[in-house]
């Protein structure tokens, strides 16, 4: 396979949209964020790069807190609207039904199937952005988006962004921790 230098990017496939909650000056906050990735299962972990001009950093300082709520694809419009607008001249706790969990100050949206509630684990200045590490307090799915005992990737229909779109998951390929046996089979 030909390749072609690009020079150093941020790409990385997939990149789930999220939308990080936080309380800022005791209202709800929502910016929109791609740069976003499980950090550690035991004890579970998220973490989030955030551009240190954002007003939700404020929040995430203050309280401690934050949630992660990822959007369906049905959300495209208000997240993308979180993302270019500015909690520091628009309040948008209006933009979607706000609820709280076990930490009482990470507001997470109702709209979204899926929600994590964060209690700030550390930061690490990066450069441009802060990588925010939260410590997974509680994980709320909608009921409607579940099958048997976990999330339905197809039900929850999470929004991804690549290089600027949006787009949406597409077909299961294989069963994970199996597929590499037949690989192991062959040698």
């Amino acid at each position: 396979m030909d390749k072609v230098t690009m020079g150093p990017k941020t790409l990385m496939y997939p990149m789930p949209t999220v939308l990080v909650g936080a309380s800022v000056e005791g209202k709800p906050n929502y910016m929109a964020a791609a740069w976003c990735s499980i950090a550690c299962m035991a004890p579970p972990m998220v973490a989030v790069a955030i551009n240190k001009a954002r007003h939700t950093l404020k929040g995430i300082n203050e309280n401690k807190t934050f949630s992660i709520n990822v959007p369906s694809t049905r959300q495209v419009v208000e997240a993308d609207y979180c993302g270019i607008t500015t909690g520091a001249r628009v309040d948008k706790s209006r933009v979607f039904e706000s609820f709280y969990g076990k930490l009482k100050t990470a507001p997470m949206i109702k709209e979204c199937p899926v929600n994590l509630e964060c209690k700030l684990f550390n930061t690490m200045d990066c450069g441009s952005h802060l990588l925010v590490v939260g410590e997974i307090v509680e994980t709320y799915v909608a009921r409607e988006a579940v099958a048997g005992d976990s999330p339905d990737i197809k039900k929850v229909d999470p929004l991804i962004y690549s290089d600027g779109k949006y787009y949406r998951v597409g077909e299961c390929l294989a069963d994970a921790f199996s597929a590499g046996k037949a690989y192991k089979k062959s040698r």
